[in-house]
């Protein structure tokens, strides 16, 4: 543990706990990606199913639980409670284009081919991609609550604070994770824009917009 570790963490959960809080105050989903929710549900579980077989510490698995029901508990407020205000027109993300290449590179490229591994390597690949649907649906609509943005901010901090914990690791532990660093690495581009257009406009009072596509 380290301090971007735990400042990543705490940015991850921070991220989370907006948009839940989002959710139950206004009571509506509106301009949240219902299948972004679905990929990080998906993401938790295929990587936490060694919450069954390895014990690593206190903050590690509680750490793990309250990220699986967060995800839930937002798929559940998306999809049941308040599905009636799901924009799902505009949540038109084709999963399968994510899924597909994202399962057969988890077969191909593992550190071993055994069944919890290749779900964990699936896990991460998935995690890098995941957000796509969000950013494609403001795309789509053209703006984004500043709730949302809040919320995209601090999911890419996490990532970033996540970069440098690597690079700090393998200075002082020699450790290098080869997949999860490029996975990140993948992940964090995506929010490059996003974190501009975040500093340059919401941190100054403005609704962040985006050109409508042609």
């Amino acid at each position: 543990m380290n301090v971007f570790r735990i400042l990543g963490d705490v940015s991850h959960l921070l991220a989370m706990i907006i948009l839940l809080l989002k959710i139950w105050r206004s009571k509506s989903c509106a301009g949240i990606s219902g299948k972004s929710q679905i990929l990080f549900a998906l993401v938790f579980t295929t990587r936490y199913l060694d919450l069954l077989t390895n014990f690593i510490s206190i903050y590690n698995t509680v750490m793990k639980i309250i990220f699986l029901a967060c995800s839930y508990t937002t798929v559940y407020m998306i999809y049941g409670k308040y599905r009636n205000t799901f924009d799902s027109e505009n949540d038109s993300f084709r999963l399968e284009f994510l899924l597909v290449p994202v399962t057969g590179l988890s077969f191909l490229e593992n550190y071993n081919f055994t069944p919890l591994e290749i779900l964990w390597t699936f896990s991460i690949y998935l995690e890098s991609v995941a957000i796509l649907p969000q950013l494609f649906m403001i795309s789509k609509t053209g703006e984004a609550e500043t709730i949302t943005t809040h919320y995209l901010f601090f999911l890419g901090l996490y990532r970033t604070l996540y970069l440098a914990n690597w690079i700090w690791r393998y200075h002082t532990e020699s450790f290098y994770d080869q997949i999860a660093v490029v996975s990140g690495v993948v992940q964090t581009i995506f929010y490059c824009d996003f974190f501009y257009l975040y500093v340059t406009k919401v941190l100054k009072g403005k609704k962040l917009s985006l050109p409508m596509p042609v």
